[in-house]
């Protein structure tokens, strides 16, 4: 099952769930418990991510590890008893007949974008590459109703003072550049 934010985000071929961390959260539990008979056996995520200090704008990225860092937590006025990152229910390889780990890069999610470049920085020091605002919500559901999950990106913008209008400027060619992506890789 391939899924998107909406909004900006719509895909003919990805069902449309929500913007940010509560949305998302909401309509997938909402989508998975009125289809429980029918669950999907993984879960795509598709959309676009903004990049904290390395990587190329319009290159494509794979993960299945999010985490909900919070940027007041990175200047120490902030802390949460919340589980923090969670990295998806590995993948059952049929031909193996085991789970395999996949080597991912690591994103981090929130409702906001982050525009300080020195922070976003901090949070690649902290291993996080990429930021995208529902990814976290995605496996954190997932999770619940024990489905594999992964994401599929493509940057749009760096985190800085820039990215909402870099975000604007590169939006419309990063689909077609996701799109070609998920082509070439059989996954539409």
């Amino acid at each position: 099952m391939i899924i998107s934010a909406g909004r900006n985000e719509i895909f003919d071929f990805a069902l449309p769930m929500g913007v940010g961390l509560v949305d998302m959260s909401i309509n997938l539990t909402k989508f998975l418990c009125e289809n429980r008979a029918d669950l999907p056996d993984e879960i795509i995520f598709i959309g676009s991510v903004g990049l904290y200090k390395s990587g190329e704008i319009f290159d494509i990225y794979e993960s299945q590890i999010a985490a909900n860092i919070e940027i007041s937590s990175l200047e120490n006025k902030s802390y949460t008893p919340c589980e923090t990152q969670i990295l998806s229910v590995q993948i059952y390889d049929k031909n193996l007949n085991a789970k395999v780990p996949r080597e991912t890069i690591r994103v981090n999610s929130s409702n906001f974008i982050t525009t300080d470049e020195n922070l976003a920085y901090k949070l690649a020091e902290l291993g996080y590459a990429l930021e995208n605002m529902e990814f976290f919500a995605v496996l954190k559901v997932a999770e619940k109703f024990k489905i594999s999950a992964r994401g599929i990106f493509v940057a749009t913008n760096f985190c800085n003072q820039n990215a909402h209008e870099d975000f604007i400027k590169n939006h419309q060619k990063a689909k077609e550049k996701l799109i070609n992506s998920l082509k070439e890789r059989k996954l539409i």
